[in-house]
Protein backbone atom coordinates (compact mmCIF):
# COMPACT_ATOMS: atom_id res chain seq x y z
CA UNK A 1 0.00 0.00 0.00
CA UNK A 2 1.29 3.46 -0.98
CA UNK A 3 0.38 6.54 1.09
CA UNK A 4 1.79 9.96 0.13
CA UNK A 5 4.57 8.36 -1.90
CA UNK A 6 5.57 6.07 0.99
CA UNK A 7 5.22 2.32 0.57
CA UNK A 8 3.78 1.01 3.81
CA UNK A 9 5.56 -2.10 5.07
CA UNK A 10 3.96 -5.42 5.91
CA UNK A 11 3.25 -5.99 9.59
CA UNK A 12 2.20 -8.77 11.94
CA UNK A 13 -0.71 -8.50 14.37
CA UNK A 14 -0.01 -10.08 17.75
CA UNK A 15 -2.91 -11.01 20.03
CA UNK A 16 -3.46 -13.57 22.77
CA UNK A 17 -6.72 -14.98 24.09
CA UNK A 18 -7.66 -17.22 27.01
CA UNK A 19 -10.76 -19.11 28.11
CA UNK A 20 -12.10 -16.22 30.20
CA UNK A 21 -12.63 -13.89 27.24
CA UNK A 22 -16.17 -13.24 26.06
CA UNK A 23 -16.68 -14.55 22.51
CA UNK A 24 -18.53 -11.43 21.31
CA UNK A 25 -15.72 -9.16 22.53
CA UNK A 26 -13.08 -11.39 20.94
CA UNK A 27 -14.93 -11.48 17.62
CA UNK A 28 -15.26 -7.68 17.48
CA UNK A 29 -11.59 -7.22 18.34
CA UNK A 30 -10.31 -9.62 15.68
CA UNK A 31 -12.60 -8.18 13.02
CA UNK A 32 -11.40 -4.65 13.77
CA UNK A 33 -7.87 -5.79 12.90
CA UNK A 34 -8.83 -7.85 9.86
CA UNK A 35 -10.74 -4.90 8.39
CA UNK A 36 -7.93 -2.35 8.53
CA UNK A 37 -7.46 0.06 5.61
CA UNK A 38 -3.88 -1.26 5.45
CA UNK A 39 -4.51 -4.97 6.02
CA UNK A 40 -2.07 -7.39 7.61
CA UNK A 41 -0.63 -10.45 5.91
CA UNK A 42 0.21 -12.13 9.23
CA UNK A 43 -2.21 -12.30 12.16
CA UNK A 44 -0.68 -14.31 15.01
CA UNK A 45 -3.16 -15.39 17.68
CA UNK A 46 -1.71 -17.13 20.72
CA UNK A 47 -4.35 -19.29 22.42
CA UNK A 48 -3.26 -19.36 26.06
CA UNK A 49 -4.36 -22.84 27.07
CA UNK A 50 -7.65 -24.62 26.39
CA UNK A 51 -10.42 -22.31 25.16
CA UNK A 52 -14.18 -22.57 25.47
CA UNK A 53 -16.11 -24.21 22.64
CA UNK A 54 -17.44 -20.82 21.50
CA UNK A 55 -13.99 -19.28 21.34
CA UNK A 56 -12.62 -22.36 19.58
CA UNK A 57 -15.33 -22.08 16.93
CA UNK A 58 -14.43 -18.45 16.29
CA UNK A 59 -10.72 -19.25 16.03
CA UNK A 60 -11.47 -22.02 13.53
CA UNK A 61 -13.75 -19.72 11.54
CA UNK A 62 -11.10 -17.02 11.19
CA UNK A 63 -8.45 -19.60 10.35
CA UNK A 64 -10.61 -21.14 7.62
CA UNK A 65 -11.68 -17.84 6.07
CA UNK A 66 -8.59 -15.63 6.34
CA UNK A 67 -5.31 -16.80 4.87
CA UNK A 68 -3.37 -14.36 7.05
CA UNK A 69 -4.81 -15.75 10.30
CA UNK A 70 -2.37 -18.04 12.12
CA UNK A 71 -3.46 -19.39 15.52
CA UNK A 72 -0.83 -20.81 17.85
CA UNK A 73 -2.59 -23.19 20.22
CA UNK A 74 -0.87 -23.83 23.56
CA UNK A 75 -1.83 -26.84 25.64
CA UNK A 76 -1.47 -25.01 28.96
CA UNK A 77 -2.09 -21.49 30.22
CA UNK A 78 1.34 -19.85 30.46
CA UNK A 79 0.45 -16.19 31.08
CA UNK A 80 0.55 -12.96 29.10
CA UNK A 81 4.32 -12.40 29.03
CA UNK A 82 5.20 -15.88 27.83
CA UNK A 83 2.36 -15.76 25.30
CA UNK A 84 3.77 -12.52 23.91
CA UNK A 85 7.22 -14.08 23.54
CA UNK A 86 5.83 -17.11 21.73
CA UNK A 87 3.91 -14.76 19.48
CA UNK A 88 6.92 -12.55 18.75
CA UNK A 89 8.90 -15.60 17.66
CA UNK A 90 6.04 -16.63 15.35
CA UNK A 91 5.58 -13.20 13.74
CA UNK A 92 6.89 -13.07 10.16
CA UNK A 93 7.37 -9.32 9.82
CA UNK A 94 9.68 -6.76 11.42
CA UNK A 95 6.79 -4.52 12.50
CA UNK A 96 4.53 -6.01 15.19
CA UNK A 97 1.16 -4.44 16.03
CA UNK A 98 -0.10 -5.42 19.49
CA UNK A 99 -3.80 -5.85 20.14
CA UNK A 100 -5.89 -6.91 23.13
CA UNK A 101 -8.64 -9.49 22.63
CA UNK A 102 -11.49 -7.30 23.88
CA UNK A 103 -10.66 -3.84 22.48
CA UNK A 104 -11.52 -2.35 19.08
CA UNK A 105 -9.07 -0.66 16.70
CA UNK A 106 -10.24 2.19 14.48
CA UNK A 107 -10.14 1.24 10.76
CA UNK A 108 -7.05 3.29 9.87
CA UNK A 109 -5.02 2.54 12.98
CA UNK A 110 -2.41 0.44 11.18
CA UNK A 111 -2.24 2.71 8.14
CA UNK A 112 -1.46 5.75 10.30
CA UNK A 113 0.95 3.89 12.59
CA UNK A 114 2.94 2.26 9.81
CA UNK A 115 3.01 5.49 7.80
CA UNK A 116 4.65 7.34 10.69
CA UNK A 117 7.12 4.54 11.39
CA UNK A 118 8.04 4.32 7.72
CA UNK A 119 8.56 8.07 7.54
CA UNK A 120 10.70 7.97 10.69
CA UNK A 121 12.74 4.74 10.57
CA UNK A 122 14.65 5.75 13.71
CA UNK A 123 11.49 5.11 15.74
CA UNK A 124 11.39 1.67 17.41
CA UNK A 125 8.05 1.94 19.28
CA UNK A 126 4.88 3.84 18.55
CA UNK A 127 1.65 4.22 20.47
CA UNK A 128 -1.41 6.45 20.56
CA UNK A 129 -4.27 7.66 22.75
CA UNK A 130 -7.21 5.40 23.58
CA UNK A 131 -10.88 6.21 24.05
CA UNK A 132 -12.38 4.27 26.94
CA UNK A 133 -15.99 3.17 26.44
CA UNK A 134 -18.55 1.52 28.65
CA UNK A 135 -18.95 -2.10 27.66
CA UNK A 136 -22.70 -2.12 28.34
CA UNK A 137 -23.68 1.14 26.60
CA UNK A 138 -20.87 1.76 24.11
CA UNK A 139 -20.60 5.33 25.41
CA UNK A 140 -17.15 6.95 25.36
CA UNK A 141 -16.35 8.03 28.92
CA UNK A 142 -12.71 9.15 28.85
CA UNK A 143 -9.58 9.53 26.76
CA UNK A 144 -6.28 8.28 28.06
CA UNK A 145 -3.54 10.51 26.71
CA UNK A 146 0.14 9.63 26.73
CA UNK A 147 3.36 11.69 26.34
CA UNK A 148 4.18 12.38 22.70
CA UNK A 149 7.92 12.91 22.22
CA UNK A 150 10.74 10.48 22.90
CA UNK A 151 12.11 12.78 25.62
CA UNK A 152 8.72 13.04 27.35
CA UNK A 153 8.25 9.26 27.08
CA UNK A 154 11.58 8.54 28.79
CA UNK A 155 10.73 10.89 31.65
CA UNK A 156 7.17 9.58 32.07
CA UNK A 157 8.33 5.95 32.00
CA UNK A 158 10.17 6.40 35.31
CA UNK A 159 6.81 6.31 37.10
CA UNK A 160 4.18 4.97 34.71
CA UNK A 161 3.80 3.15 31.42
CA UNK A 162 4.17 5.84 28.72
CA UNK A 163 2.27 3.76 26.16
CA UNK A 164 -1.27 2.44 25.97
CA UNK A 165 -0.40 -1.23 25.52
CA UNK A 166 -3.21 -2.02 23.08
CA UNK A 167 -1.95 0.70 20.68
CA UNK A 168 1.70 -0.36 20.67
CA UNK A 169 3.66 -1.03 17.48
CA UNK A 170 7.30 -2.08 17.74
CA UNK A 171 10.14 -3.62 15.79
CA UNK A 172 10.61 -7.34 16.26
CA UNK A 173 14.40 -7.07 16.14
CA UNK A 174 14.37 -4.55 19.00
CA UNK A 175 12.07 -6.72 21.11
CA UNK A 176 14.30 -9.75 20.62
CA UNK A 177 17.43 -7.74 21.47
CA UNK A 178 16.15 -7.14 25.03
CA UNK A 179 14.89 -10.69 25.52
CA UNK A 180 11.21 -9.91 24.95
CA UNK A 181 8.79 -9.92 27.86
CA UNK A 182 9.58 -11.16 31.37
CA UNK A 183 7.74 -14.13 32.83
CA UNK A 184 5.80 -12.07 35.36
CA UNK A 185 2.05 -12.33 35.77
CA UNK A 186 1.15 -8.61 35.79
CA UNK A 187 2.60 -5.29 34.58
CA UNK A 188 4.73 -7.20 32.06
CA UNK A 189 3.91 -4.63 29.37
CA UNK A 190 5.32 -1.75 31.45
CA UNK A 191 8.53 -3.61 32.24
CA UNK A 192 8.93 -4.56 28.56
CA UNK A 193 8.64 -0.93 27.47
CA UNK A 194 11.21 0.22 30.05
CA UNK A 195 13.64 -2.51 28.97
CA UNK A 196 13.33 -1.26 25.41
CA UNK A 197 13.83 2.38 26.40
CA UNK A 198 16.76 1.57 28.69
CA UNK A 199 18.38 -0.27 25.79
CA UNK A 200 18.24 2.88 23.68
CA UNK A 201 14.98 2.34 21.80
CA UNK A 202 13.24 5.50 20.61
CA UNK A 203 9.49 5.91 20.98
CA UNK A 204 6.69 8.33 20.14
CA UNK A 205 2.94 8.53 20.64
CA UNK A 206 0.38 9.88 18.19
CA UNK A 207 -1.96 12.56 19.53
CA UNK A 208 -5.13 10.80 18.47
CA UNK A 209 -7.18 7.86 19.67
CA UNK A 210 -6.61 4.74 17.59
CA UNK A 211 -8.13 2.11 19.88
CA UNK A 212 -11.44 1.87 21.73
CA UNK A 213 -10.70 0.42 25.18
CA UNK A 214 -13.49 -1.57 26.82
CA UNK A 215 -14.25 -0.62 30.44
CA UNK A 216 -16.43 -2.37 33.00
CA UNK A 217 -16.71 -2.31 36.77
CA UNK A 218 -14.06 -5.02 36.91
CA UNK A 219 -11.43 -2.62 35.55
CA UNK A 220 -11.59 -0.52 38.69
CA UNK A 221 -11.92 -3.49 41.01
CA UNK A 222 -8.70 -4.99 39.62
CA UNK A 223 -6.85 -1.91 40.85
CA UNK A 224 -7.97 -2.81 44.38
CA UNK A 225 -6.73 -6.37 44.02
CA UNK A 226 -3.72 -7.04 46.26
CA UNK A 227 -2.03 -9.26 43.66
CA UNK A 228 -2.22 -6.41 41.14
CA UNK A 229 -0.97 -3.88 43.70
CA UNK A 230 1.94 -6.12 44.69
CA UNK A 231 2.91 -6.68 41.05
CA UNK A 232 2.74 -2.94 40.44
CA UNK A 233 5.22 -2.36 43.29
CA UNK A 234 7.50 -5.24 42.26
CA UNK A 235 7.84 -4.01 38.70
CA UNK A 236 8.66 -0.50 39.85
CA UNK A 237 11.24 -1.92 42.24
CA UNK A 238 12.84 -3.81 39.35
CA UNK A 239 12.89 -0.61 37.27
CA UNK A 240 14.52 1.25 40.18
CA UNK A 241 17.10 -1.53 40.71
CA UNK A 242 18.09 -1.47 37.05
CA UNK A 243 18.91 2.22 37.46
CA UNK A 244 16.27 3.60 35.15
CA UNK A 245 14.35 5.52 37.84
CA UNK A 246 15.18 7.20 41.15
CA UNK A 247 13.93 6.45 44.64
CA UNK A 248 11.29 9.22 44.48
CA UNK A 249 10.06 7.79 41.16
CA UNK A 250 9.59 4.50 42.99
CA UNK A 251 7.94 5.86 46.13
CA UNK A 252 5.38 8.27 44.62
CA UNK A 253 3.48 5.92 42.27
CA UNK A 254 3.65 3.06 44.76
CA UNK A 255 2.14 5.27 47.47
CA UNK A 256 -0.65 6.28 45.10
CA UNK A 257 -1.29 2.63 44.22
CA UNK A 258 -1.54 1.71 47.90
CA UNK A 259 -3.92 4.64 48.40
CA UNK A 260 -6.15 3.28 45.62
CA UNK A 261 -6.01 -0.17 47.22
CA UNK A 262 -7.26 0.96 50.64
CA UNK A 263 -9.85 3.52 49.58
CA UNK A 264 -13.61 2.62 49.41
CA UNK A 265 -14.70 1.00 46.16
CA UNK A 266 -17.25 3.77 45.60
CA UNK A 267 -14.43 6.29 45.15
CA UNK A 268 -12.04 4.21 43.04
CA UNK A 269 -13.66 4.94 39.69
CA UNK A 270 -13.90 8.68 40.32
CA UNK A 271 -10.29 8.99 41.50
CA UNK A 272 -9.10 6.88 38.58
CA UNK A 273 -10.85 9.08 36.03
CA UNK A 274 -9.90 12.35 37.73
CA UNK A 275 -6.16 11.76 38.08
CA UNK A 276 -5.30 9.14 35.48
CA UNK A 277 -7.52 10.14 32.57
CA UNK A 278 -8.41 13.22 30.54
Amino acid sequence: MVVKNIVLPDYSVLMSVYAGEKPEFFKASVESMLNQTHPTNDFVLVCDGKLTDELDELVSYFEDNYECFHPLRLKENIGTGRCANRGIDACRNEYIVKMDSDDISVPNRCELSLYVMSKHPEIDMLGAYIDEFESDTGKTIATKKTPLSNKEIHKYAKRRNPFNNSTLVYKKSRALSVGGYSNIKRCEDYEFVVKMLADGARGINLDRSLVMYRVSGNNYERRKNWANTRSFINVRWKIFRMGYSGIIDFIVPCAFQLFIFIMPKSLTGRIYKRFLRD
